[in-house]
């Protein structure tokens, strides 16, 4: 019949005293007061180590700075973790070397370590972008915070403003960034949880947003505006150019001259520039060179096509084209990306297969675009798909349509 321990009492623990050799108390479910000759008591827990079963003894603390109610705390901790078969001491000894480096690991270190990683991944506009979210909205309040005192309540409290604004696909990817971020954490053991799992549950979702494009029928309109506007050469030619080439905003405001081979005529967009993180070729079309030509009485000695007004060493902001739309009257009815969905709509009203249409806009999968280059004739074909779409593009400047022949 198994013995029966019965709890300790506090005035047994104040009235043990010191033998000459070392004896315990028991409270029971492995907790032990031991007794030392000294006179010293120390809290003790008594268990068996997961999977290997073997028995030991993990330090509590000393009697009375630990009190009963807080040795007994411990216990049921010590416990839990047992239940789920994490050994209490390797649990204390990762606890320990995790405050030791705490102070150095802050949100911004941590963040910026992450980034290294997300970048590669990326477009260099995009992570760029992700990195400017976190040092405006996020950083100057908690940045310098260790990892491991981050809580969803404050981070929160930081959002709500950005919220309250009617801001909430800032606020979603902000989330979204911090959540990449603990799981980076976690993975690299900085952290066993993500404590921001939930934190976008906290705000109201935003509400997607048809894609701002015309219709087929109003590209005239756009053509005329662009001819009629009061905006810089730069910003007229980074338009047209962005409509030509089917590209997005990030990819035409970033052009570079070491970028295009004008005996090919063909540009050729790196890895690190797109969004899939592959290169893409374009074949451009007489218009679209026609284009580079007036840029480089601009340009022709600057790394970038289309340089930035405020420092000609950088290339035009990514937001140039969508500011000049604005201008132009077609501010909530056109934006640049949706130039893409037009090229790709009038396309395939002509008759072009979504396959190719997909590759000209950089959409395709690693799949797709394995069958699209086993076609000997597929350069060929977008050469051709690219000239016709540029040719419609300069008789909608005339008010004039053309059928594909």
């Amino acid at each position: 019949m198994a013995r029966t321990t019965n709890p300790l009492k506090n005035t047994e623990i104040q009235n043990a005293k010191p033998k000459a050799k070392e004896y315990s108390l028991a409270d029971g479910n492995g907790l032990y007061l031991r007794v030392k000759p000294s006179g010293t008591k120390l809290w003790i827990f008594n268990y068996s180590r997961p999977f290997t079963r073997i028995r030991t003894n993990i330090s509590i603390g000393q009697y009375p700075t630990i009190s009963l109610t807080k040795a007994r705390l411990a216990r049921q901790q010590n416990r839990a973790l047992l239940s789920d078969d994490i050994d209490p001491r390797s649990h204390k000894a990762e606890q320990q070397r995790l405050n030791t480096e705490a102070p150095g690991n802050t949100l911004r270190k941590v963040t910026y370590d992450w980034f290294q990683v997300k970048k590669t991944k990326v477009s260099r506009d995009y992570a760029d972008d992700i990195y400017r979210s976190l040092e405006l909205h996020i950083f100057p309040k908690i940045g310098d915070m260790p990892i491991q005192r981050i809580r969803a309540l404050e981070t929160i409290e930081i959002l709500k403003p950005i919220s309250a604004k009617g801001s909430l696909e800032t606020v979603k990817r902000i989330c979204q960034r911090l959540n990449e971020v603990m799981v980076y954490a976690t993975n690299t053991g900085l952290l066993y949880a993500n404590p921001l799992s939930g934190i976008s549950k906290a705000f109201e979702a935003p509400v997607k947003k048809p894609m701002l494009t015309l219709k087929p029928e109003q590209l005239p309109e756009l053509m005329a505006a662009i001819a009629n506007a009061s905006i810089k050469k730069t910003t007229k030619c980074l338009l047209e150019w962005q409509l030509h080439t089917m590209t997005r905003s990030s990819e035409a405001a970033g052009t570079r001259w070491e970028e295009i081979d004008f005996d090919k005529k063909l540009w050729t967009l790196p890895a690190e520039r797109m969004t899939k993180k592959r290169s893409h070729s374009i074949p451009l079309s007489h218009q679209a060179i026609s284009l580079l030509k007036v840029m480089a009485s601009i340009s022709h000695n600057r790394v970038h096509v289309f340089p930035a007004d405020g420092n000609p060493r950088e290339h035009a902001n990514q937001q140039t084209a969508n500011m000049a739309l604005k201008r132009m009257g077609f501010g909530g009815i056109l934006a640049a990306h949706g130039m893409r969905a037009l090229a790709s709509t009038i396309l395939s009203e002509q008759g072009f297969e979504p396959d190719l249409i997909n590759a000209a806009l950089a959409n395709t999968d690693k799949n797709d675009l394995r069958m699209l280059d086993s076609q000997t004739d597929y350069i060929e074909r977008r050469k051709a798909m690219m000239s016709l779409w540029s040719i419609h593009i300069d008789n909608c400047s005339q008010l004039r349509y053309f059928k594909q022949p």
